[in-house]
């Protein structure tokens, strides 16, 4: 199940860049033809938030761990540091020419997403009101942690329900 999920996020993390492409090139569904164009794109970006939601169902699958309080020494809110990423995702999908093209690029990032296995910040997260931390524990240990919880001390919060998504990234659903 854990390689599942893994794969569904390393898609999630990177279906933005069709979204983006299908946008940038007025693509529309044949069904609502003959609807404005925004109705399509409206369904491009439901899509990937649909689908995010969908992970949170199949995360509760995953392997149970947790975090005691007395274990965190650091807390790095996470949330910018993925700006860049995306705005180069986001330009690399506007320079892209055709649909040839975009397959190749998606799947190059796509797969390079997934194998990093360190890091799967989806920006939809944010919508859903997730935010994202670096957290570092007395064991030297530096996670990427997914929750809800708005972390500012360490020590302050304590994690009995987290899903490991792999030995470096959990969710606190």
């Amino acid at each position: 199940m854990k390689r599942i999920y893994q794969l569904f996020l390393a898609f999630n993390s990177t279906w933005l860049i069709v979204v983006v492409y299908l946008v940038k090139e007025k693509y529309k569904f044949n069904i609502l033809d003959s609807y404005p164009m925004y109705y399509s794109w409206a369904i491009f970006i439901l899509i990937p938030i649909f689908l995010t939601a969908l992970s949170f169902l199949i995360a509760l699958k995953l392997p149970k761990d947790n975090l005691r309080s007395n274990s965190v020494t650091e807390i790095e809110l996470a949330n910018n540091n993925f700006l860049p990423t995306y705005l180069g995702y986001f330009f690399v999908s506007l320079g892209v020419n055709d649909i040839s093209t975009l397959i190749v690029v998606f799947g190059v990032i796509y797969v390079f997403t997934y194998l990093s296995q360190t890091l799967y910040f989806n920006p939809i997260f944010l919508l859903f009101g997730y935010h994202f931390y670096f957290i570092k524990t007395t064991t030297n240990v530096k996670i990427f942690l997914i929750t809800r919880k708005k972390l500012k001390v360490p020590g302050d919060e304590e994690f009995e329900n987290l899903k490991r998504i792999n030995n470096y990234t959990f969710i606190d659903l």
